[in-house]
């Protein structure tokens, strides 16, 4: 079943890079007490997700800081390694925590994984972006197939 607004996230583990190497991240600890703008995309180093999908949330950080949100987190399904070089290459910096959905198990949870096989990526997450208040999911916004329509950070600023 597919999540929607008014739900609580799954739980589950997600790996950060940190100074200490790769870190497990639960999602408790990431969206309690919190107001989080998350985006999730086929695979790193893709591109609309590099030329678009990632730059417009590191540039509109404080924009989206500005109106209440505490925290940016991308998520893929890719491996932590991945996920912070392509977080390095785009300048993500404190601006974008760039969280590994490696195994697809939270893009699963929430019902947003899809088959990307014929483009020979496997099981992927889709193109999405969220806003979560304390764990319920506020705003929800995913995209049809290719698309990158509703996923921006413009359009997720367009409702705070």
């Amino acid at each position: 079943m597919t999540i929607k607004q008014g739900d609580k996230l799954p739980d589950a583990v997600l790996m950060e890079m940190t100074g200490n190497g790769p870190e497990p991240r639960k999602t408790d600890d990431i969206f309690k007490g919190k107001t989080v703008a998350l985006f999730a995309v086929p695979g790193a180093f893709t591109p609309t997700c590099s030329a678009k999908h990632l730059p417009g949330f590191v540039e509109k950080s404080e924009e989206l800081h500005g109106k209440g949100v505490d925290d940016i987190v991308c998520t893929s399904v890719n491996d932590v390694f991945v996920m912070n070089a392509w977080g390095d290459s785009a300048k993500a910096g404190a601006k974008v925590r760039m969280l590994a959905d490696g195994n697809g198990a939270f893009a699963k949870a929430m019902g947003l994984e899809m088959d990307a096989s014929g483009f020979g990526m496997g099981e992927r997450s889709k193109r999405y972006s969220m806003l979560v208040k304390d764990g319920v999911v506020e705003q929800l916004n995913v995209e049809d197939g290719g698309e990158f329509k509703v996923s921006s950070a413009d359009y997720l600023l367009g409702q705070l």
